[in-house]
Order: C-alpha cells, then sequence, then structure tokens
C-alpha cells in the first residue's frame, strides 16, 4: 500500500503540473525536437562558459546526500571503498550557502578508488533559473577530491544544450571536518 500511494501522489503532482516550475526555453516536443535536427546542419555551434559553486552537505537534518550501498570491505577501506551516494545538491551563484541557487546537482557518485579517495561522479547539472532554466548538463568521470584541480567530461545535455560535449572543472572551496563540501564548478561547454 505504501509504494502505491507514494506513486499516485507523484502521478497526480506531475499530471497537476504542481512539481517545480520550469519555464523551459526549448520546445520539447518530438515534432519540434526533429524539426531542431532538421536544422543542425545550417547551425554554428557555440561555446558557453559557466560558472558555479555545488553544496555537498553530508551530515546534519538537511543533507543533500544519503548513502545508499556499500560493501563490507568499505568499513575497514581507508577510501571508503565501495560506498555509493546518491545526491541531489544546490547550485548557487556564489559560495555562500545562501546564494541564489541556479540548479541542482542530481546523480551518484560511488567510491571506487583503493589507493586515494576518489569517486566516479555521474551526474546532471540541472539548471533551474535564468537563460538555462528547463536545461541540463550531463557529467560521468572520475574526481580525485583531494586534488586542486579535477577535470571531468561533459557528455551531453538538454534543452538549450542539446548535444553537448565539453569539461567541467572543479575545485574544493571549502571541506569541513564532517564531510561537508562547496565546489567550485567552471564548465565549457560547446553545444548548439
Amino acid at each position: 500500500m505504501g509504494k502505491q500511494y507514494i506513486i499516485s501522489m507523484l502521478c497526480a503532482i506531475l499530471i497537476a503540473g504542481i512539481a517545480t516550475p520550469v519555464a523551459p526555453a526549448i520546445d520539447k516536443r518530438p515534432v519540434a525536437v526533429e524539426r531542431w535536427f532538421k536544422k543542425l546542419p545550417h547551425t554554428k555551434e557555440k561555446l558557453t562558459k559557466l560558472h558555479f559553486y555545488f553544496h555537498d552537505v553530508v551530515s546534519g537534518k538537511n543533507s543533500t546526500v544519503v548513502r545508499v550501498a556499500e560493501s563490507k570491505a568499505t568499513v575497514k577501506s581507508p577510501t571508503v571503498f565501495g560506498s555509493v551516494f546518491v545526491m541531489d545538491d544546490p547550485l548557487t551563484e556564489g559560495p555562500e550557502p545562501y546564494s541564489k541557487i541556479v540548479g541542482r546537482a542530481q546523480g551518484i557518485y560511488s567510491s571506487t578508488s583503493m589507493e586515494e579517495i576518489g569517486f566516479l561522479m555521474t551526474l546532471n547539472f540541472v539548471f533551474t533559473d535564468g537563460k538555462y532554466n528547463g536545461s541540463s548538463l550531463s557529467v560521468l568521470g572520475h574526481n580525485p577530491i583531494f586534488h586542486k584541480y579535477r577535470e571531468m567530461p561533459i557528455l551531453g545535455g538538454s534543452g538549450a544544450f542539446r548535444l553537448a560535449r565539453g569539461i567541467a572543472t572543479a575545485k574544493t572551496y571549502r571541506l569541513n571536518n564532517t564531510g561537508d563540501a562547496i565546489v567550485e564548478y567552471n564548465a565549457m561547454v560547446l553545444h548548439y
């Protein structure tokens, strides 16, 4: 009964249109996407530079990260090898927690290194404000979190970032003793 109730509520929210408001700048209907692809050979590729901060909160009652799996060996591992986390982190204009939210980092990261703390990052930067509201970028890459700069590939996107490719560079801005982190991101994105 519990699962059916949750599924029914989610469907009702989507049907009623009371989910998070998004004002898409690009028509996402199949016929519109087909029209967009037909114009693609005549469209010039552009470079977009993005800058924002990622707030990864692992502690406290307002945590944005949940550990969903680990192996028996994880407890003994100095790198928490085998841990899997799901996140829904705010993206902000500035490093302050009260800075304007421009989107969310939603996805999964997993400790995949036995020699250093390094995560396999599989996530979407989902933009909810401004020029790119309703658009997203998909990132998949290795994130050795104690390196000063970490480079991860952008493999795609949606909305304004259809067929995107590029690089997201991460630099830890702040890390506290509970593991909460603020990470500065600079992204260079090629798209149409």
